[in-house]
Parts: C-alpha cells; structure tokens; sequence
C-alpha cells in the first residue's frame, strides 16, 4: 500500500488524561483492530486504518533506530515502552508513551502485536523531544546505526537499561 502524502503541520492534538490508544496488528504490521480514540485522535476513518501497515501514523520526526528497537523487542517476544510522535490523518501530530506487546496463541507462537497508548509527561517529552532531534540529525548526516549507537551511550552512561530509562521518565 503507498503511504499517504501528508505534509506535517506545526498543530498538536493533545491526548486526554484520561484516555488510552489501543490498536492490535497482524505480524507485519498490518493494523487487525482500533478503539474509537485511536481513530478519533489520528483523524482517519475506521475502513482507513483496518489492515493498512501501522506506520500509516509514522511522523517523520521519528528516529529509524527508535522503531528498529522497538521491531527486535517485540519480535523476540518481550514488551516495550517507546515515545512515539505519530502524524494524524490531516498533518497534525500528538505524541503518546505507547506499551506495545506481543500477542501469543496456546503454543507460545507470537501471532501479532498489542499497543495501549497513553498521554506523556510534558517532562518526558521534554527531554524526548532533544533526544529524538539529535538521533534523527545523525539518521540524516550518517545512519540509523550510528543513531542506535548513540542512544546506546546515552544509557551507558546514565548507567540503566533502555526500559529503565523509559520508566524512569
């Protein structure tokens, strides 16, 4: 499916305090299920997003290195917590701290993906925001390696896991 060509514009949708994001996918991404609120937030109708590949909502803004972490977690099996800036339907964006986990049959087989999305903390998204820029501008002027590389360092040297750091937030 060709992604939409969506220009983004600077105009943040707030999510409620209150409110959560859910959305199930298939392995390969395809979108299988979505509450109300995902389709109200991301301004898409419903037949929109049903079995359309989940990046449909990727902000360009998004480090490469950010979903390679999250795609190796997931397909090992373990859940992870990610801040994601995602682009609605109409160029607008609204940031969330997305628990995305893997979904099993009887056998242990992973057979698709669960996401519950959430309102951040306006600090978190403060430092998010740095951190995410410097990534994308080395995604930009070398590689997602290098990016990935660099998140690595900034763990190691705050001496905490990926999910530590996320938590701790």
């Amino acid at each position: 499916m060709k992604k939409l060509n969506i220009t983004p514009k600077n105009n943040e949708i707030v999510i409620e305090d209150s409110r959560i994001i859910v959305s199930k996918t298939d392995l390969k991404g395809q979108i299988t299920y979505m509450n109300t609120y995902f389709i109200e937030i991301s301004r898409y109708q419903e037949l929109e997003l049903l079995g359309k590949p989940h990046n449909i909502i990727r902000h360009p803004d998004m480090p490469k290195a950010i979903f390679k972490l999250l795609w190796d977690t997931i397909q090992k099996g373990e859940e992870i917590n990610a801040y994601v800036k995602n682009l609605a339907k109409d160029g607008s964006y609204y940031w969330v701290l997305a628990n995305v986990t893997p979904s099993f049959d009887a056998n242990k087989n992973i057979i698709g993906y669960f996401s519950v999305r959430r309102k951040p903390t306006s600090q978190a998204l403060e430092y998010i925001k740095k951190l995410y820029a410097k990534m994308l501008s080395i995604e930009k002027s070398s590689s997602m390696k290098e990016s990935m590389e660099y998140l690595e360092n900034v763990l190691k040297d705050k001496r905490i896991t990926y999910e530590e750091f996320i938590n701790a937030l």
